[in-house]
């Protein structure tokens, strides 16, 4: 009876052979039972039994027998080396340990192979040649179409497709001669193109994709506000913040990186695709496509529907078919239009504007659904009432846009109140008029501040215990498989993260000294702190519900409060915690792929912060170079469509919260002021739920997540229901019907699906971009399914009430 135990006491002696078993890369894992005994994770069925762990003794084993050379498999990815530590703090006191032999977690074992080889080649110069090219590439040329409308941005997808094949080519080509340097061989040509080098590749250009949110407000300071800026305050300014927020990261790693629970849904699609692309599967099993061959029928499939409603018959992306029938109409737009309405049609056939707010394949069913229930009840049945009631004169102004309005209904002249020294005239605003905004702007900025708040109650009442109990953990305390393997690898030690703190916060309160921000050094350490604060529980939320909460009112509300009158102090104390936080969330993200991947952690930092200051350089040169040489650029009228859309929306914001301030728009008394209630909406809603959840753990009460609720509108304006109803219906499908009744399909597909739609929507927006929209003034095609959306009152801004000229709307006086 002995033998059938499964777990050996401390006093007995462990053999390799009883405790380790053969390894396969797995295709679809048969026990796909699993049960997590944590009531405060959602991703877990809790009426599902626990899947079955390894027992083991106290202490440490370690397999002895280790191969010294790398050698290429067909899969490139198999292990040939498996090693992992028992060591955990509890052994001390307990004389059996439990392990889980695989994730816990389906997606996370349907996307990441619990296998891996230290010895697979990864710092090598194929990998640092193609990173440093690609994070060039991305971040001039994205640099470039972020000051154009329409837009289109190459993203990391494209370049983990690309970056593969221009790997191997270097395999060919690179001679495969052994130099020796200061004791340290190495080789331009060290073997196999690994996929540890194309991970590294490809986080190099997802840390430069989404460009550097500083260069705005120099835009802003240059353009809007005729202040002169020189290029050392612009890169001084674009650094600081773009690389502050990457010292959080070595804070956030015990408590959002090396926890099993924390499965962070956008990482595992990147760890899928990197999989199928090497080919990390084995065998094709028998009834079954493989995985590559289903991502490139799927890609290609993808790649020539997008010509359909991105180009051929463009009505098919917006889709306001209502709008069609009665296009003049104005209750009709602006219910059912999607361009200025509230979306009420419901469908689209564009995958770009199913997957405007994130890929419905990712989130979680029970996240998508706490966002529709929301949205459903805040802009489909709250913002009507509002807005057909005239609530804060909404009706004269279109329902749904992200721009501001004067009382005679003109766009709102922000020149006519700020002077060129940067600073509120509070006599010009007094002679011009008081600033209106649509009702789903308004309705955005209130579940905004519900956003801020409940995510305080929410990450109290769920992840207190968690958070207390793992300030003393380490990584050798993990017990799941993938933390237990990345015990290989050294740990970036703390100290790194504090000289990227201190070098970054010098050139922040450099950068304000000699630029005339008007912003106090001791408001930029604030802002700094509240990234710190914030970043804990906005990555936690984050890891478990792939949504974040959208911070960037709260900064602007506080900083508007703290800076009164001084609109580039305020925009850039939201920037510095904002992007703290952000780039804190991203690296920790970034942080999560190499763990899945088994990348080393000092070299996943290294490419990050390489990556992140060429990117600066780069972002700084690329926009001094276009407004020095494209003539018009960021006016309504350039011919080309330089007209700077993300500055235009930052010189909005730095209007009413720098400018005008909070003070005279949102205080009691204020127009806004209302809207402020829903912080105590956001602080209260959390506690009934949770104590729901403790009554009924095994209701449906423990998927309610009201931060999630509220942060999931943060698309709104300019999205509309058509993105969130195709979005939710989309993941209904997927998330809950295909992955309840086709279970071993969903592992084997979902994650492959969601990136082949993704890569073949960004080649093929790439593609008409480039050879028909672009080249010679474009080539259009001017026929009815190309024209009729536009042809409706939605596209022309459809309001309720029109306002009359000689007699402008709101109070009489103001101040």
């Amino acid at each position: 009876m002995d033998d059938m135990r499964p777990y050996s006491t401390s006093t007995e002696p462990l053999s390799a052979n009883s405790f380790f078993r053969t390894r396969q890369i797995p295709d679809v894992p048969e026990d796909v039972d699993f049960m997590m005994e944590h009531l405060n994770d959602p991703n877990f069925d809790l009426k599902r039994p626990m899947l079955p762990t390894v027992n083991s003794g106290s202490g440490s084993f370690e397999m002895h027998e280790k191969k010294l050379f790398y050698e290429h498999s067909e899969a490139d990815t198999e292990s040939q080396f498996d090693r992992y530590s028992t060591s955990r703090t509890e052994s001390r006191n307990s004389a059996a340990i439990e392990f889980d032999d695989e994730s816990p977690y389906p997606e996370v074992r349907a996307a990441v192979a619990s296998v891996d080889d230290p010895l697979m080649p990864v710092n090598t110069f194929r990998m640092w040649f193609l990173g440093i090219i690609f994070t060039i590439l991305i971040s001039g040329l994205n640099q470039v179409f972020s000051m154009r409308y329409p837009s289109v941005f190459i993203t990391g997808i494209v370049v983990q497709l690309i970056s593969l094949p221009a790997g191997k080519l270097l395999e060919l080509i690179l001679p495969t001669t052994r130099f020796n340097s200061f004791g340290y061989t190495w080789s331009l040509n060290p073997g196999p193109f690994s996929i540890k080098e194309h991970v590294c590749i490809t986080v190099m250009s997802n840390v430069v994709v989404s460009g550097a949110y500083a260069s705005d407000i120099i835009l802003t300071q240059k353009l809007f506000f005729g202040q002169p800026v020189s290029f050392g305050y612009q890169i001084l300014v674009v650094l600081s913040t773009q690389i502050l927020g990457f010292s959080l990261g070595g804070v956030l790693r015990q408590f959002v990186v090396w926890p099993s629970s924390m499965i962070w849904p956008g990482a595992l699609v990147n760890s899928a695709l990197f999989n199928t692309l090497h080919k990390n599967f084995g065998k094709r099993d028998r009834g079954h496509m493989t995985r590559e061959r289903f991502f490139l029928i799927a890609m290609v499939c993808s790649f020539v529907w997008y010509w359909v409603p991105g180009y051929l018959f463009t009505a098919l992306s917006v889709f306001n078919w209502i709008c069609w029938i009665a296009p003049k109409n104005a209750v009709v737009n602006i219910l059912f239009g999607t361009s200025s309405g509230l979306g009420m049609s419901v469908l689209t056939f564009d995958w770009s504007m199913i997957a405007f707010i994130g890929s419905p394949l990712v989130t979680p069913w029970w996240s998508e659904l706490n966002t529709a229930t929301s949205f459903i009840v805040v802009f489909w049945i709250l913002a009507p009432i509002l807005y057909f009631t005239n609530s804060f004169n909404s009706a004269y102004f279109p329902v749904s846009a992200f721009t501001s309005w004067d009382n005679t209904g003109q766009p709102y002249d922000a020149s006519k109140i700020i002077g060129t020294d940067g600073l509120f005239n509070q006599q010009a605003y007094s002679e011009y008029s008081p600033l209106f905004m649509s009702i789903t702007l308004v309705l955005a900025y209130a579940v905004a501040f519900a956003a801020f708040s409940s995510v305080f109650v929410h990450t109290f009442l769920w992840f207190r215990r968690d958070i207390a109990r793992r300030f003393k953990t380490s990584l050798k305390d993990e017990r799941d498989i993938h933390s237990r393997l990345m015990q290989a690898y050294p740990e970036v030690p703390l100290w790194w993260y504090g000289i990227v703190f201190i070098i970054a916060l010098l050139f922040l309160l450099v950068a304000i000294e000699i630029g005339k921000t008007h912003l106090p050094i001791w408001a930029a350490l604030i802002a700094f702190g509240l990234a710190a604060i914030l970043s804990l529980p906005i990555s936690m939320l984050m890891a478990i519900t792939n949504q974040q909460i959208p911070l960037q009112v709260m900064h602007e509300l506080v900083g508007g409060y703290m800076l009164p009158g001084k609109p580039v102090a305020t925009v850039l104390f939201k920037t510095i915690a904002y992007i703290g936080t952000n780039q804190a969330v991203a690296f920790a993200g970034d942080l999560k792929l190499g763990h899945y991947m088994k990348i080393p952690p000092r070299i996943m930092f290294s490419c990050q912060i390489v990556a992140s200051v060429i990117a600066c350089f780069v972002f700084t040169g690329v926009q001094e170079w276009m407004l020095s040489n494209v003539v018009d650029i960021c006016t309504p009228d350039q011919k080309n469509g330089f007209i700077c859309p993300s500055s235009n929306i930052m010189a909005q914001s730095i209007l009413i919260w720098g400018g005008i301030g909070p003070k005279r728009m949102f205080s009691p008394g204020s127009p806004y002021s209302p809207i402020l209630w829903f912080f105590l909406i956001g602080a209260i809603l959390p506690i009934p739920f949770y104590f729901l959840a403790k009554r009924f753990p095994l209701s449906f009460w423990r998927y309610v997540n009201v931060p999630v609720m509220f942060a999931g509108l943060g698309a709104i304006p300019p999205a509309s229901g058509i993105n969130y109803i195709s979005w939710a219906l989309t993941g209904f499908i997927f998330n809950y019907l295909i992955r309840r009744y086709h279970f071993r399909w969903w592992m084997r597909y979902n994650y492959i699906l969601s990136a082949a739609l993704d890569a073949g929507v960004a080649l093929g927006a790439i593609l008409v971009f480039f050879c028909l929209l672009y080249p010679r003034g474009g080539i259009e095609l001017n026929w009815w399914g190309n024209t009729v959306w536009m042809n409706t009152a939605d596209a022309m801004g459809a309001t309720l009430y029109v306002i009359n000229p000689e007699e402008p709307i709101g109070p009489k006086s103001w101040s």
